[in-house]
């Protein structure tokens, strides 16, 4: 039986923010039930965390950490949760703050907890076979076990999420905050800079990415943020593995947050979009076509594209709803739409889990036009809750959305390649045909039906990757 100590920033239910949160709180499960893993999580004691869960937790151990010229002393906890064994960091003065990032000394508190998490090694009645970080608030972890050798014979595995967010510091902190020796310096340095990502890249012994299409897309400089030759010469250790989602979370069949829960019955389906309308106020009509987007407002995900083409779309008989904050450019024009087009367009400019919920067994369809995407987890929500997705055709979007043939009768959504406006918009109109075309719906909404994104395919592919990695 394998050992595995997941090491990230952020795990679901305990602290998130984004689709990391949901991997790490989904995939050590998902390997138990898979093939018997031990795996094991380890995270920062956020101060939400601790309001939450920590009359809960079991001490471990009590440790000083060096960082440089700072002594932290350093409590660990373990706690079970579903069956999964997991470890908190806690320290006041890096982890006791509103909030999980965002701070002037994010670097120094990731590099804190990285020395941590080495001196947690000893102090655990586990000894890992292998260390799985994640991202490069865990990169680091990756670099000093390479170095310190903290436990014989252990591997490690890197998972990039997003190469977008790198962890770069002055090369100054080197010295500040690392207590190597300088033949060390190469595996952090990078472009004149430390970049925790780099150095789990260059020592980590496998390499792997949330989707197969973003491994290949990370290799190209449009896409690599710079780290494009570094992936080059890791390219045998590096692979892709498709994230899945909870379907026991994400299940319109048990949803308490739905008006009528289904399986896949278009009627129950059609009662949760009336209830919508209702609910706010738009047209109750099961011919409109309910479009929706639950996304951050960020350049990320399309939303220039959206900017450009909506307002032409919105000429024809369809319905809009928007749920997300962000960047102010694009709240601000979310929050005019709705007064040019007052009968057609809801924009919800907060966040909301319940009605999120409510949108995706609504909608007829699910908007992700991004410019980049490592895989994407709204698009899976959506065709679990029998909506159809529109996307660009890129990493994970590209890998679980295949564009509807009406001649062949194949595929389960709508996409376009180039990261172009009236693309999508051609896109957009696609879909609208399709749904006023009674039979062409019908054999979309089949294949809708039979899609499955769990977490069982990904766990056997981690499984073999470990297995390779131990040998």
């Amino acid at each position: 039986m394998k050992k595995i100590l997941f090491v990230a920033s952020e795990c679901s239910p305990f602290v998130k923010t984004g689709g990391l949160a949901d991997v790490i709180g989904s995939l050590p499960l998902a390997l138990k039930q898979s093939n018997g893993a031990d795996v094991r999580v380890i995270l920062p004691l956020y101060d939400e965390v601790a309001e939450s869960y920590s009359e809960e937790f079991q001490y471990v151990a009590r440790f000083h950490v060096t960082l440089g010229w700072r002594e932290q002393e350093v409590s660990l906890y373990s706690y079970e949760y579903k069956g999964v064994i997991y470890y908190f960091i806690e320290n006041n003065y890096y982890f006791t703050r509103k909030g999980i990032y965002g701070y002037y000394d994010d670097g120094e508190r990731f590099v804190f907890f990285s020395h941590a998490v080495m001196a947690a090694l000893a102090k655990l009645d586990f000894v890992p076979d292998v260390l799985h970080a994640h991202d490069w608030q865990a990169g680091l972890v990756v670099a000093l076990a390479n170095i310190e050798q903290p436990i014989e014979g252990l591997k490690t595995v890197f998972t990039i999420h997003n190469i977008k967010y790198q962890g770069v510091m002055p090369h100054s902190t080197f010295s500040d905050f690392f207590n190597l020796s300088g033949e060390h310096f190469s595996g952090f340095e990078w472009n004149g800079m430390i970049n925790c990502m780099k150095s789990a890249l260059f020592h980590a012994d496998k390499i792997t990415t949330v989707s197969p299409s973003y491994a290949e897309e990370i290799l190209d400089p449009y896409y690599s943020e710079g780290l494009h030759p570094l992936l080059h010469e890791r390219l045998e250790d590096l692979s892709g593995i498709l994230n899945g989602i909870d379907t026991k979370e994400y299940n319109p069949l048990t949803d308490p947050n739905l008006h009528i829960t289904y399986r896949d019955s278009r009627v129950k389906k059609s009662i949760n979009k009336a209830f919508l309308q209702e609910k706010l106020g738009l047209s109750v009509d099961e011919s409109i076509p309910l479009y929706i987007m639950v996304t951050r407002l960020t350049e990320q995900k399309g939303l220039h594209l959206i900017k450009r083409i909506l307002p032409e779309f919105l000429q024809h008989n369809v319905q809009f709803i928007l749920l997300g904050t962000g960047e102010a450019e694009f709240e601000a024009f979310f929050a005019e739409l709705p007064h040019i087009f007052p009968d057609q367009v809801r924009s919800l400019l907060s966040f909301n889990e319940e009605l999120a919920r409510q949108m995706y067994a609504s909608a007829d369809f699910f908007l992700m036009p991004s410019q980049f995407e490592p895989c994407g987890l709204a698009q899976l929500i959506a065709l679990q809750y029998k909506t159809v997705p529109i996307v660009r055709e890129t990493g994970g979007l590209r890998d679980t959305v295949v564009p509807f043939n009406s001649v062949s009768g194949e595929g389960n959504g709508f996409s376009f390649a180039n990261y172009n406006a009236h693309d999508l918009l051609h896109v957009l109109y696609d879909s609208l045909d399709v749904y006023q075309d009674a039979i062409q719906w019908r054999r979309l909404i089949k294949n809708v039906n039979k899609q499955k994104f769990d977490w069982q395919h990904s766990a056997e592919e981690y499984s073999q990757l470990y297995a390779t990695v131990t040998k």
